[in-house]
């Protein structure tokens, strides 16, 4: 596995040697297909394939119409990472942390997407967006970007809190064209939130973008809570918030509640169609990436 360490100054030698390490088991494009649009409609001829079929217009019309299609060149990918103080969670040596793995994970992506000549932008987002690229396919760009995320790993804000929905409002604003938009989180939003940020996924989605969401949590403390039973001083790392306990005591009551998050978060996916990947810093960043991606790629 990658040291975390290497990261800084090697982002995007690291990401290409994660893009080969995979590429290889990849037999076509995961994003291939994804720019075919809709075109116009002609009558239906025998030995159509029937999948064309517009069964909604012969409802109406009693005719067989089949569905024209025209494939436009180039992807557009906007890839959207939250820079929030929990994102640096865990802070230990020698251990990944969420902004780490977003980071190397977006660098390996913007890999890809050059191999395929698409066009990429990012956005970096905490309480609000502090950057965002317009969407261009050159090398100079592709190379623009990887720095930018470079920036973004040797910046350490402190009591930065999370505002997504704020974001991905703004970035459906900004990418006028259909787009893939691949979010990279650990949707650590106040809870109260929840609704008002699933309305700017629904957003993205009524302008007809693809959305992927790549859920990160630490699987260990985030989502089991195991801590030795002794006193700790628990600190959220968002708003500065501190108390003392020993994790015996909230332990039964924390999993049940965050069980019951992340159950919220996965089935508000489902409902507004978009494709979660759950990811655990216990897994190496190209585990993730191959399995995500192969994955796409049987679906197509």
């Amino acid at each position: 596995m990658i040291p975390p360490n290497a990261l800084v100054e090697n982002l995007e030698l690291l990401a290409r040697q994660v893009v080969e390490g995979f590429i290889i088991g990849l037999h076509k494009s995961p994003f291939h297909g994804f720019s075919v649009e809709f075109a116009e409609h002609r009558l239906y001829n025998p030995g159509d394939p029937l999948r064309h079929m517009d069964w909604r217009v012969y409802g109406r019309t009693d005719k067989l119409f089949i569905k024209r299609f025209e494939e436009e060149t180039n992807l557009r990918c906007c890839l959207v990472v939250d820079t929030s103080s929990s994102m640096h969670f865990p802070k230990e040596d020698g251990k990944w942390n969420k902004l780490q793995f977003s980071c190397l994970a977006a660098a390996s992506l913007i890999q890809l997407l050059k191999k395929q000549m698409d066009a990429v932008s990012l956005a970096l987002f905490d309480e609000n967006i502090h950057y965002i690229s317009a969407g261009r396919s050159a090398h100079s760009h592709y190379r623009m970007l990887t720095n930018e995320l470079e920036k973004t790993l040797k910046y350490q804000p402190s009591n930065k809190k999370t505002n997504a929905a704020a974001a991905l409002h703004q970035v459906a604003e900004q990418m006028h064209k259909r787009s893939l938009v691949v979010v990279f989180s650990d949707m650590m939003d106040d809870a109260a939130n929840i609704d008002e940020l699933f309305s700017a996924i629904q957003h993205l989605k009524y302008n007809k973008h693809e959305v992927i969401l790549f859920h990160i949590t630490e699987g260990q403390k985030e989502l089991a809570f195991e801590f030795e039973n002794r006193p700790y001083e628990f600190v959220d790392m968002e708003s500065g918030e501190r108390i003392k306990l020993q994790p015996q005591q909230i332990k039964e009551e924390y999993r049940s509640r965050m069980d019951d998050f992340q159950h919220m978060i996965a089935e508000r996916c489902h409902q507004y169609q978009v494709d979660r990947v759950a990811v655990d810093l216990s897994q190496p960043v190209e585990q993730v990436l191959y399995s995500f991606l192969l994955k796409r790629n049987k679906l197509m």
